[in-house]
């Protein structure tokens, strides 16, 4: 791999270069520079991202604001990017003018496809490293992702300012990981603006210009969309050969649909620039006016309808979600506006994928599929937020494979689809898991790892202190607290990445519910045989505190098929009969007792229980604390 040298530093913000801003459309695709910046979960992508802004004079001090590119509320709150967003820089060199085509990307795992996708649109990658915290998974995650597209790497090492840096111990990690000299990693400070012209010029010198065909027919690749509410889907592109003008008529190639350029150009980022058209190479957005957001597919290629191209560019693997969850509408006459909402929320989130569920304690809902726990809380979060809806959210569970003694087979997403009869064996996904942590914490790692089920695959140090650990883990083990357990074990210092590895076969049982014997299939769970009366005791002894007393005694029992493993017992709601009785005979009060005691025993016969809506949500729901207390109440 080409790693060209350290450049001299100069002062960060001073002297600035006066930008030249190249039209659209007519731009040499040998000045454009297509790139986007690869790293973990805070090491500073999006702080290094704004001084590129501010250097390259696209955003001048006074509309400045920290993590500038981050346009939704719910990541200036968290400090996390979830969406990528691309940008168009322009850069001098030698006096020759060139344009920087920036996508600043998101570093935690369950956004991976958002970051596989930026790469596709490039033609480098800068991998960001934390100077104070050095390799972490997601930094080799996002590594092998560049690698697999073929990108040209440039090695940075981040945030050298602090008290806590040690470039020169992580830059020989960096550069024994990737290839090349520790004098070829460049030092940079987002924060001060260290180094970052010296990365801009890195970045002109080393990155390759875009190749393409500017005669041939147009071929763009879409690799995002938004939904915008004036002015329909507004999608991101990425031309590779020939030209996209406006008031042309456009093909998009798997739907066949097409429809006319009203408004074509680049993101400045504020305000996007109009232009005349897109040429070879360049990043932009294209307005049609459509609204029907099925019609604008990541991944698809646009091509013009007068002349269209032969074939499709390669697009994108479709995102495998690895967790499940119900959405459901509080309120059941918001159900057209929720599935609304996930059609243009998938508009702007390609991995989310979803499909209609119907419950009978919930109602009208949507199962949906998400990339992990962070991903699914994430679009929980913008439905309610973007959509003005209230939804509840039923535990996440994974998809197993049943397969009968018979020899049918059963897709199960939910534990109500689980079927009935003698069954022959099971499977489960599981997920190929790195660990990055300091050496001291290795046994603490492997207890927690081997407590989840998980197999040694392997162990590797990177350097005297910091080892990579490597196991393969049952899917469903780690969806819930996993990552939580595993900070609290090495004191933060510990970081996890995991990637689909198959499936496994595994003694897993459904454990029912019954309410008066009777089994209620929102409650039941398809768990391993070794923790399933632990969870049928947890869910007896909830159920127990959530639902009323009733007029008769209700038993909740949590079974196995046919034999019972917990129980707990409401007790009945007793009427004081004998209020009326003031004194007389005792045989009269025990003859109203005795006709109490029928009258409860013939209830309890015919009797069903009463479940409100609240202990439902409480019980289902992933906020569990919070929906009981509010079912309490």
């Amino acid at each position: 791999m080409k790693v060209g040298c350290h450049a001299s530093r100069r002062s960060p913000l001073t002297s600035k270069r006066t930008p030249v801003r190249t039209q659209p459309g007519q731009t040499d695709p040998t000045v454009i520079r297509n790139f986007c910046i690869i790293a973990h979960i805070d090491h500073g992508k999006s702080t290094l991202a704004d001084r590129m802004l501010q250097i390259t004079g696209v955003v001048d001090d006074r509309q400045m604001r920290a993590q500038y590119l981050d346009r939704m509320d719910i990541e200036r709150e968290r400090g996390i990017t979830i969406k990528s967003q691309a940008v168009r820089l322009p850069w001098q060199v030698d006096g020759v003018e060139h344009v920087l085509n920036m996508i600043d990307t998101p570093g935690h795992v369950d956004f991976s496809y958002e970051v596989s996708r930026s790469l596709e649109a490039c033609e480098g990658a800068i991998l960001l490293v934390d100077a104070a915290q050095g390799i972490e998974a997601q930094t080799l995650a996002n590594l092998y992702l560049a690698l697999n597209a073929d990108l040209h790497v440039i090695p940075v090492l981040n945030k050298i300012d602090l008290p806590a840096a040690q470039p020169e111990k992580y830059a020989e990690e960096l550069a024994g990981l990737i290839g090349c000299d520790p004098s070829d990693v460049l030092r940079v400070s987002g924060k001060t603006g260290v180094g970052v012209r010296e990365l801009l010029d890195k970045v002109v010198a080393e990155i390759p210009a875009p190749v393409g065909a500017a005669d041939k027919p147009a071929r763009a690749l879409i690799f995002d969309s938004v939904y915008d509410t004036y002015r329909g889907v507004v999608t991101y592109v990425r031309v590779v050969d020939g030209h996209l003008g406006k008031r042309e008529r456009l093909l998009m190639m798997s739907t066949q649909a097409q429809h006319e350029t009203l408004e074509i150009g680049v993101i400045s980022p504020e305000p996007v620039v109009s232009a005349a058209g897109l040429g070879v190479g360049e990043v932009g957005y294209l307005i049609t006016g459509v609204k029907d957001v099925r019609q604008s597919r990541v991944g698809d290629t646009v091509t013009s309808a007068v002349r269209p191209a032969a074939e499709m560019l390669s697009g994108y693997e479709h995102p495998k979600p690895m967790v499940y969850s119900g959405l459901y509408p509080i309120d059941g006459d918001d159900y057209p506006e929720l599935r609304e909402a996930l059609d243009k929320l998938r508009l702007n989130d390609a991995a989310l994928v979803y499909e209609p569920e119907t419950s009978a304690a919930l109602g009208f809902g949507f199962r949906c599929g998400f990339l992990g726990l962070l991903h699914m809380e994430i679009v929980r979060e913008r439905l309610e937020r973007e959509f003005n809806l209230s939804l509840i959210s039923t535990a996440p569970n994974v998809i197993y494979q049943v397969v009968m003694e018979d020899g049918k087979e059963f897709t199960v997403t939910n534990p109500s689809e689980f079927p009935a009869g003698k069954i022959d064996k099971i499977f489960e996904p599981v997920v190929r898991g790195t660990v990055l942590a300091p050496s001291d914490h290795i046994g603490a790692i492997m207890e927690l790892c081997q407590g989840r089920r998980g197999s040694l695959l392997g162990m590797d140090y990177l350097s005297e202190d910091r080892v990579e650990i490597r196991y393969t883990l049952p899917l469903a083990e780690i969806i819930f607290d996993f990552f939580d357990q595993l900070k609290s074990r090495t004191r933060g210092y510990a970081s996890l990445d995991y990637e689909p590895s198959g499936e496994q076969e595994s003694e897993l049982v459904k454990v029912d519910i019954l309410l008066q014997g009777e089994p209620v299939d929102a409650f039941s769970a398809i768990v391993h045989k070794d923790k399933a009366y632990g969870y049928g005791v947890e869910m007896a002894k909830k159920l127990k505190d959530l639902i009323p007393r009733q007029q008769f005694e209700v038993p909740i029992q949590a079974a196995i098929g046919s034999r019972v493993i917990a129980r707990e017992n409401i007790r009945a709601m007793r009427k004081d009969v004998l209020a009326k009785c003031y004194g007389g005979d005792i045989s009269r009060k025990r003859k109203l007792l005795e006709k109490q005691k029928e009258g409860k025993k013939r209830m309890k016969m015919v009797g069903r229980v009463e479940v409100p809506q609240e202990a439902f949500v409480a019980a289902l729901s992933t906020d569990s604390a919070a929906a009981a207390e509010k079912a309490k109440k």
